[in-house]
């Protein structure tokens, strides 16, 4: 289908989802977006730091498939235009000048082609997106107070079509005639185009493209500069509790005498299934409450679209579908580039595509005309060298650059591949290492765009004209990287090599995605888990028990459980399942197994959660969906499942078998994420594998097994079948993808998804500007954050004498700060819902009820694996009330700290905040009253989010922590923060002391000028409402 350029854009804005159904599977929202007409990148987008800036209205809260598809399919495609904006100048505005007066004119996609594509997948039971997308907005190009024209238009070069006449006009690297870009990375060469093309001396400066291009020296003295990315996505997470802040925003305004209507960006909100008909029913029923206010939105709120179901994970969806690569727009090209509230929106950077993930807040401010500033990185060379031997897969391998990558240390870092070994690897290949990028902690792993980049845009039916402007530009500008050439030496900030052929099958576990483990030292190194004391890598399982055999009955037959034995098995996620040689390859193992006659265990929960329909139509065309469904590896839908936590209840004998005797259950997932509480409450060993390795292990029915010496189950005539029976060859798998993996494939899958849903579309919504809170919704809550705001803002405080609420260890992830599965019957969140009538099988999980802050506050820190230093040793979501020594729930114990007054922190080791972007692990702290949180490091997009709400992030001084220090975390703690703002510096250092006499320096992490400001307000939102108060 023909898809309409976008414009020229500083600054897009693409969607973000909403959280969906509960249930036990979901879809992944996804959503993008483009916008921003020439004069618009020059005048009214993304802003610097201390400059004034005009607020463009853009941006988005969800993601949907949909809308992306239905408007780009025709010129009839459905942006309806906000209401024109005055601006006035804003004496409180921190950048100086302040809002300027700016008017939007009425768009049309046929004469301005202002388009957003979304795309929504759900991550429930079917999923809701919205995508709030950025207004283009043609402005005059004279404002007096605007930015200049752009000092590089002499860089205005034409594009020649082969073909005759021209692809358009691009701002040319090579006219610069600097020797210096020719040593850039490839990421960085993106970071200067960007900086080049939306130079006005305003929001962009030429002082900024000089730090780009000086990036070897730069780099290292962390340097702030502007980046206004191609579009944004938003993922499901933020999708409805971004709805729920806006009309929270929009009763704030009005309260402080503002017109509710300037909290109006533009949105697009998308539903897809997650599985089968009697899946959707069933979230339609339970997710009703929810789905209404979403529909709310859609008139309350200007050019707000909903769109009906569609099917995929974002990320994948994004690289098969959506991603540009190349923009023209307006005969104006650029590459593709986009920033999203899912971590693993790094995904698209396999192909080429500069892209990572950013904090849920910060994409709320954005949505509403924030700009967004970055630090300059560091890039990480990788080398590949070699090529996979035959049998060793694409999950094989980024498990090794995982561990490799976390061991260099490339936190806030790009990794940018490179090497002979680049063009052994498919682009799928590469999709899958670049989608890990936070298990290894980078900003992101980029893939400069070459021939195997090319050849994917084919196969996914790409237009083979846009394939040639994308080859053309790219190696115009400096950007396109070929290797049967010969290559120049970058420069990076550090090396790192690794020759394929080295890399060996394994999986990661039990407890951590970058623990990678040889396969054939997996028995060896299972029961050095059950050995070692309870950690990462260890369960503390006694001698005497280790052989414990639990016997039960299933159905009436006889069955048996010990520690290591496969409950879960799921091909599922993101990074995988959009690789289609480790999806044949699974099928491929099913198929011989199955005719071996092996079977697997029927309590062994099997499923089946690819990230698109394409994955469907090449498994039936290549005759494997029937093996996988005989095994139980049916399709449950597509989307994130059991990799977040969706993975459903097990059957009531085996969840009761495990309870009782203390079983060491595991699960086997072809997922990114494997944090203990996170796939299954009763899995405590969780290990990510291959999707053939996920249906081997589903035979087998344990971890722990030797797969070169044991067998993994009997066939039909009694001979033992080993795995190497059963697994394909690398030849085996490629011939089969070659003639079941059809560009049809994927342009017919696209051009259904923007097919209605019936019960969306009968489903009745209140109508009005202002939302009309129900004080009974248990789903859709007014959120506390506005109530008591003031036009003035706060100004900045330290904390005096706090207690510790936590005191955590290392690798406290969001999943342990704030869930997303499950409510436990006995939590906080679960007393909340039956005290309002809902009966514990409608309670749904976390994450279909972030619309509601008493829940969502209640399940703060309600993770049931949660390991606070408090409890000694017990696992569990209490802690130690300090004044009265009472072991409370954490919530309960908040509640009372705030009842008497008292300020709170947190003091926690390395990595606090890894996992998922989750916006809800930085305002359920801010509601439990969280003043600052002092740790070793901090995962860089939980970190943003902190400061949206508030909070202030401390790190301890290298080799220093809470016990290094000799803290208990009984003391009560001081942090002497400046009370004039002038006198705070990002990353200056902080004095904290306790009553106990010990005093020692953190470094305070406000990373650039523009956090102090919100620090300064009570957080971004803060911010944003006040200057709508001015305007």
């Amino acid at each position: 289908m023909h898809l309409p350029s976008l414009l020229r854009g500083a600054l897009v804005a693409g969607g973000a989802s909403v959280a969906a159904g509960s249930g036990n599977f979901g879809v992944r929202s996804f959503s993008a977006v483009a916008a921003a007409s020439p004069s618009f990148c020059r005048s009214a987008s993304v802003v610097r730091s201390h400059s004034p800036y005009t607020r463009p209205s853009f941006c988005s809260a969800s993601q949907f498939i949909p809308a992306a598809a239905a408007w780009f399919a025709s010129s009839r495609a459905a942006v309806s235009v906000t209401q024109p904006r005055t601006y006035r100048p804003s004496g409180s505005s921190y950048f100086g000048a302040g809002l300027q007066k700016l008017r939007s004119p009425s768009l049309s996609v046929s004469n301005k082609s202002s388009v957003i594509s979304s795309l929504r997948l759900g991550r429930q039971s079917f999923l809701q997106a919205a995508s709030l997308t950025p207004l283009a907005q043609e402005t005059s190009r004279n404002l007096s107070t605007m930015g200049k024209e752009n000092p590089f238009e002499n860089l205005l070069t034409t594009l020649p079509n082969p073909d005759g006449g021209s692809f358009g006009k691009y701002y040319s690297l090579p006219k610069l005639n600097d020797p210096r870009i020719d040593k850039l990375p490839y990421s960085i060469r993106i970071l200067l185009e960007a900086a080049i093309r939306n130079c006005d001396e305003f929001q962009v400066r030429k002082a900024d493209v000089e730090k780009i291009l000086d990036w070897e020296n730069t780099a290292p003295q962390q340097v702030e500069i502007p980046f206004k990315p191609a579009r944004v996505i938003l993922q499901d997470f933020t999708g409805v509790p971004a709805i729920v802040d806006l009309a929270a925003m929009r009763d704030a305004i009005k309260r402080l005498g503002g017109d509710p209507n300037k909290i109006n960006p533009l949105v697009d909100v998308a539903r897809s299934p997650n599985a089968l008909e009697s899946n959707m029913q069933h979230e339609f029923h339970r997710n009703k409450e929810r789905f209404a206010f979403l529909k709310w939105g859609a008139t309350a709120f200007h050019n707000m679209l909903v769109v009906p179901p569609g099917s995929g994970i974002v990320h994948q969806v994004n690289l098969e579908y959506l991603a540009r690569v190349v923009f023209n727009s307006n005969g104006i090209l650029y590459p593709d580039s986009l920033v999203g509230t899912d971590s693993h929106t790094t995904m698209i950077d396999g192909l080429g595509v500069a892209g990572w993930g950013v904090g849920g807040i910060e994409a709320e401010a954005a949505l509403l005309g924030q700009p967004m500033s970055m630090v300059l990185p560091q890039v990480v060379g990788f080398e590949l060298t070699g090529k996979l031997r035959t049998g060793v897969t694409a999950t094989d391998l980024v498990l090794t650059v995982t561990q490799m990558l976390r061991k260099h240390g490339v936190v806030g870092k790009f990794v940018e591949f490179y090497g002979k070994g680049m063009q052994e690897l498919s682009l799928a290949d590469r999709a899958t290492i670049a989608n890990m990028s936070p298990e290894y902690g980078a900003t992101m792993g980029f893939f400069p765009v070459d021939h195997v980049s090319l050849d994917y845009l084919r196969m996914t039916g790409r237009d083979e004209e846009k394939v040639k402007l994308v080859e053309s530009y790219l190696r115009a500008n400096k950007l396109f990287i070929d290797y049967d050439e010969p290559q120049s030496d970058n420069v990076y900030s550090s090396f790192l090599r690794l020759d394929l052929d080295s890399v060996e099958p394994c999986v990661s576990g039990p407890k951590r995605p970058h623990d990678r483990v040889p396969l054939r030292e997996m028995k060896d190194d299972w029961h050095s888990c059950l050995n070692n004391k309870v950690g990462f890598k260890g369960f503390g399982i006694p001698k005497e028990h280790q052989d414990t055999v639990a016997k039960f009955d299933f159905y009436g037959e006889p069955a048996e459980l010990r520690h290591g034995d496969v409950v879960i098995a799921a091909i599922t996620s993101c990074t995988n399942t959009s690789n289609p040689t480790v999806m044949l390859g699974a099928g491929l193992v099913a198929k011989k197994a199955t005719e071996l006659g092996l079977k697997v265990k029927p309590w062994v929960k099997t499923s089946l959660a690819p990230g698109s329909g394409v994955v469907t139509k090449y498994l039936q065309k290549s005759g494997l969906t029937k093996y996988l469904d005989q095994q139980g590896f049916n399709l449950v839908g597509y989307g994130c499942t059991t990799c977040i936590g969706n993975s459903g209840e097990l059957h009531e004998s085996v969840g009761s078998t495990i309870t009782e005797n203390d079983v060491v259950a595991a699960a086997v997932l072809s997922g990114n994420r494997n944090f203990e509480g996170r796939v299954h409450p009763l899995t405590r060993a969780n290990y990510l594998a291959s999707p053939p390795l996920v249906v081997a292990y589903a035979f087998a029915g344990t971890v722990d097994i030797d797969f070169e010496k044991e067998p993994i189950g009997i066939s039909e005539t009694g001979k033992e079948v080993f795995l190497r029976d059963i697994w394909p060859t690398s030849e085996e798998i490629a011939i089969i993808a070659g003639t079941s993996v059809l560009p049809e494939m994927f342009k017919s899958t696209y051009e259904t998804i923007t097919k209605g849903n019936k019960m969306w579309n009968e489903l009745s919504a209140p109508a009005g500007a202002l939302y009309s809170w129900d004080p009974e919704s248990t789903y859709v809550h007014e959120p506390p954050f506005f109530k008591t705001m003031t036009r003035k803002p706060p100004g900045v405080h330290g904390v005096k004498d706090a207690h510790v609420l936590l005191n955590f260890g290392d690798s406290i992830t969001t999943d342990h700060i704030s869930p997303a599965g499950n409510i436990n019957k006995d939590s906080p969140a679960a007393k909340y819902l039956m005290e309002r009538g809902v009966d514990r099988r409608d309670f749904n999980s976390y994450g279909s009820r972030r619309g509601n802050d008493e829940v969502m506050a209640r399940g703060t820190f309600a993770n049931i694996r949660i390991v606070n230093k408090f409890l000694k040793g017990e696992v569990g979501p209490k802690t130690i009330h300090i004044p009265s020594g009472e072991k409370l729930y954490i919530y309960d114990a908040a509640k009372r700290y705030q009842e008497e007054g008292k300020d709170l922190i947190i003091l926690a080791g390395a990595e606090y905040g890894s996992g998922s972007s989750r916006d809800w692990a930085a305002k359920g702290p801010y509601l439990q009253g969280v003043k600052a949180v002092i740790a070793k490091s901090f995962e860089r997009i939980h970190r943003s989010n902190l400061v949206g709400m508030g909070i202030i992030p401390l790190c301890f001084k290298p080799g220093q922590d809470a016990d290094s220090l000799g803290l208990t975390g009984y003391e009560k703690f001081s942090i002497n923060l400046p009370s004039d703002i002038k006198e705070i510096n990002p990353g200056q250092d902080i004095s904290v002391t306790t009553d106990s006499g010990k005093q020692f320096t953190c470094t305070l992490r406000f990373d650039t000028q523009v956090e102090i400001t919100y620090f300064e307000h009570g957080g971004i939102l803060h911010y944003v409402l006040r200057q709508l108060l001015e305007l």
